[in-house]
């Protein structure tokens, strides 16, 4: 969709972003994040938005004059059943935040998600973001889960020494095995790590498949230029023996970062807690998922 949502002030207009280029919007990107911990390269932020979706003509910003200030970046796909706005990304540049310009942005953006058939809207917040929170629960996002991220310095990885039998064997396969692994899980990948998010670059992953002879057991899938590990799961029925670390380790061989990621682990499931701590990763921080019905 083109044109202005609505007149927010004098001066403030907030519009859809299907006009504005990935170079152009990287601009805005890098200010509104300048004082954030972690910064984006031009590469990273591209395959950030395409790994989770983002749809230009459904995402949404407030322009000062044609200078964009704020934005709600929208990833669209199906998500549990339902045709999901996934919040790709929001930010301020810094002299415009305080003006509750993100939202209005999300206000003003729901009948024109409504009239997409968007059923819902997810995102994630850090938990100790008390201030988005607040602002999200006052708009009617309830939280879903609750998620620990891991980030740790490779060299600081201790992993026990295992070393499988020789009925097992670890192999490069293929992203195309959902139907074949989630009996395996624990609890559904989040967005941005689940299949679909993942196949949408499939090229950036390395996947590695644990066979109990020709019968696939455990799966392990990492993205060297990241060391992002997005899944890891053995079945039920073969945990307990070692597997999993040393399928992990298989993994972190094609590791090209100075770090690995563990990032959106369900609280929940302590078993992946444990096997990470064991490893010397540890807890880094968490977030919760949340979700507004529209």
């Amino acid at each position: 969709m083109s044109g202005n949502l609505i007149k927010y002030d004098k001066y403030m207009l907030i519009k859809s972003l299907e006009s504005l280029s990935y170079d152009g919007l990287y601009l805005v990107w890098a200010e509104a994040f300048k004082d954030y911990a972690h910064s984006w390269t031009s590469d990273e932020y591209k395959k950030m938005l395409v790994r989770r979706g983002y749809n230009p003509s459904l995402s949404f910003g407030a322009f000062d004059g044609d200078r964009l200030v704020s934005f709600v970046l929208n990833g669209i796909w199906e998500w549990n059943g339902k045709k999901t706005a996934y919040d790709t990304g929001t930010g301020t540049i810094l002299e415009y935040r305080g003006k509750g310009l993100v939202k209005n942005i999300f206000i003003e953006s729901i009948p024109y998600l409504k009239k997409a058939g968007v059923k819902q809207c997810l995102l994630e917040v850090l938990d100790n973001n008390d201030k988005a929170i607040k602002i999200y629960k006052n708009l009617g996002f309830k939280v879903e889960r609750e998620f620990n991220y891991f980030i740790q310095n490779k060299d600081a990885i201790v992993l026990n020494s295992n070393k499988i039998t020789y009925i097992f064997q670890i192999k490069p396969i293929t992203l195309e095995i959902e139907s074949q692994v989630n009996g395996f899980w624990d609890f559904t990948p989040s967005w941005q790590n689940s299949f679909d998010s993942l196949n949408r670059e499939p090229g950036d992953f390395i996947t590695l498949g644990l066979f109990n002879e020709n019968v696939l057991i455990g799966y392990g899938i990492i993205e060297p230029s990241s060391g992002d590990i997005p899944q890891l799961a053995i079945h039920p029925d073969y945990r307990r023996q070692g597997l999993a670390t040393t399928l992990f380790a298989e993994l972190l061989k094609y590791n090209q970062a100075p770090s690995i990621r563990v990032i959106n682990t369900d609280k929940k499931c302590t078993n992946i807690t444990a096997f990470l701590q064991s490893c010397n990763i540890q807890v880094s921080g968490g977030q919760y998922e949340m979700v507004f019905d529209i």
